[in-house]
């Protein structure tokens, strides 16, 4: 069986469900953290109608999840958007303001503050995370050195409000679970796996070695994933096409890491 096609996650999915996790969304989880509980967060940066796809699975295995969208065409859409809360989903802005305004802070604050405003004529936001962009200079993070997010009624960002010392941290990053070399941004906090041996001996590269590890009740009881719906698809030629685009992009990254010396921000 390939690995990030729906089928996969489909199993993954059943495998969590199977081992009692609750599914919480990511507000949910900053109000009320269950003992043993998974964060299904989505970063929707491209195809939209993908996540859509994730949302609908979500659903009718009775689970839910956090989608972040970002304002570009290929994520913002208002009626998936609509389609999604009505699924019982979380929405969030998925910022970069601070790449679109080029590292002018005051007017990357004040894009947010309008693209915020935007997404919450359609549905509540208390949630925000930051799009990683790792071809550009700029961290988007970097707005909140100045400015406050929670004077905007916002309760939580990932990377500020998550204890990775606790929660157990996987991201699809790279298309693959273990992408750390060709990660620029989306990493957990600095140290988190070195300061809990609970976590150093968790590495995985396929989905297929997490739902292993799953049925073997080997895993953490508090969890976040983390996906990029556009990665994953049963259509031969999609799929394909994926995996070719992202081993490229992965050598890029992997070169600016390795070899530029990339500045790269932890929190």
């Amino acid at each position: 069986m390939r690995d990030f096609t729906l089928t996969a996650y489909i199993n993954l999915l059943q495998s969590l469900i199977k081992q009692g996790y609750t599914f919480q969304t990511y507000a949910e989880f900053i109000a009320s953290p269950a003992q043993k509980t998974i964060i299904l967060r989505h970063d929707v940066d491209a195809l939209k109608q993908n996540s859509l796809t994730f949302a609908k699975i979500q659903a009718q295995h009775g689970v839910k999840g956090t989608y972040y969208f970002r304002t570009i065409p290929q994520s913002y859409d208002e009626s998936v958007i609509k389609e999604m809360a009505s699924l019982g989903h979380e929405i969030g802005y998925h910022y970069e303001t601070m790449d679109t305004a080029r590292g002018d802070i005051d007017k990357a604050y004040d894009e947010f503050c309008i693209n915020l405003e935007t997404f919450r004529k359609i549905v509540p936001v208390s949630t925000i995370c930051m799009h990683g962009s790792p071809m550009s200079k700029y961290d988007n993070r970097d707005i909140w050195t100045k400015y406050d997010y929670r004077k905007l009624n916002l309760i939580a960002e990932p990377y500020f409000d998550t204890n990775f010392n606790q929660i157990f941290y996987l991201t699809d990053t790279g298309r693959r679970w273990d992408g750390q070399q060709v990660s620029i941004r989306d990493k957990a906090m600095k140290g988190s796996e070195a300061t809990n041996p609970a976590f150093t001996k968790l590495h995985f590269k396929t989905t297929f070695e997490i739902i292993q590890a799953a049925n073997q009740n080997l895993l953490p009881p508090q969890i976040m994933f983390t996906f990029h719906p556009q990665r994953w698809t049963d259509n031969s030629i999609f799929w394909t096409k994926e995996i070719v685009l992202q081993n490229l992009k992965n050598l890029v990254k992997f070169f600016l890491v390795q070899v530029k010396g990339v500045k790269i921000l932890y929190f």
